[in-house]
């Protein structure tokens, strides 16, 4: 079966093959696609941003050409930002500003529910999700107390890269931007990136 989804260019892995801290790091272009698109609807990023999970700077450096404020951290030292434990952040810690990531997927719940935790009301807390992040049971607690105002599907299909190294291969999987505001109380809604 391992065989069949690499042919396919899926990056569904099995245990044994994924990175050992789960280290998928996001093509920038994802992010620029997303912002521009974000714009385009009305939208804006709050000045300063958070960036919790930021690997190598793929997403912080596209934030820093557009002017925000950032803090870079990550859990493990990848030579770009600071290190520090996200999921370590509580109250009395709250952040002025958004918070925006694509986070180790087996702790993409708690990065979301850390993040709604120390920002402020009306605050944003961005994720780069799989689409399949919806579908799941084990989340829809998640999504009743903290339905995201957005959620923004790629069109077509990004470059996540193990261990931030471009191989070339494809990507048989469908990604999306999960956009919570801090406070919101409604109806998700699904928009598109061109």
């Amino acid at each position: 079966m391992g065989d069949v989804i690499k042919i396919v260019g899926s990056s569904a892995h099995t245990a044994d093959e994924r990175e050992k801290n789960d280290y998928y790091a996001t093509d920038p272009q994802a992010l620029i696609d997303f912002l521009d698109q974000f714009e385009k609807d009305g939208e804006s990023l709050h000045v300063t941003v958070w960036e919790p999970a930021c690997g190598e700077g793929n997403l912080s450096k596209v934030l820093d050409k557009r002017n925000h404020s950032l803090l870079s951290t990550d859990l493990i030292e990848r030579g770009y930002g600071h290190q520090f434990n996200f999921l370590q952040a509580q109250t009395p810690l709250c952040w002025y500003g958004d918070i925006l990531t694509n986070p180790p997927y087996k702790l993409s719940e708690k990065f979301v529910r850390t993040a709604l935790n120390v920002v402020q009301d009306k605050s944003k807390v961005i994720m780069l999700f799989k689409l399949q992040f919806v579908e799941s049971s084990k989340r829809f607690g998640l999504f009743k107390a903290f339905p995201p105002k957005f959620i923004y599907v790629h069109s077509r299909r990004i470059k996540i890269w193990k261990n931030n190294e471009d191989t070339g291969s494809g990507n048989a999987l469908c990604y999306a931007w999960f956009v919570w505001e801090k406070g919101f109380k409604g109806d998700t809604t699904l928009r598109w990136i061109p």
